[in-house]
């Protein structure tokens, strides 16, 4: 279930609504005269968000890279890594 308050609540409250948003890990939704405005995250879960944003993004970039046929031999990479590697033996 969305857990909703009203902008006031933010404004008055806030200490109440931050504690609410760390404890429940979920959005907040803020209303403005009863309509939806802004959505609130707690930080750490923001960021858990953004990371796998761009995981995803990542894997459909390899996924596209495959079905494009846009490939390198496993062997050729590893050796062009190991010649910019100075310390490998």
């Amino acid at each position: 279930m969305k857990t909703i308050i009203p902008s006031a609540d933010l404004r008055n409250k806030y200490n109440e609504v931050s504690k609410l948003a760390l404890e429940e890990e979920k959005a907040i939704y803020i209303t403005v005269n009863g309509r939806g405005d802004t959505v609130l995250l707690n930080q750490t879960v923001y960021e858990k968000q953004m990371a796998e944003l761009e995981l995803l993004r990542l894997l459909s970039e390899a996924e596209q890279s495959v079905n494009e046929k846009d490939l390198v031999d496993a062997k050729n990479a590893f050796d062009e890594i190991r010649k910019g590697i100075k310390w490998y033996v």
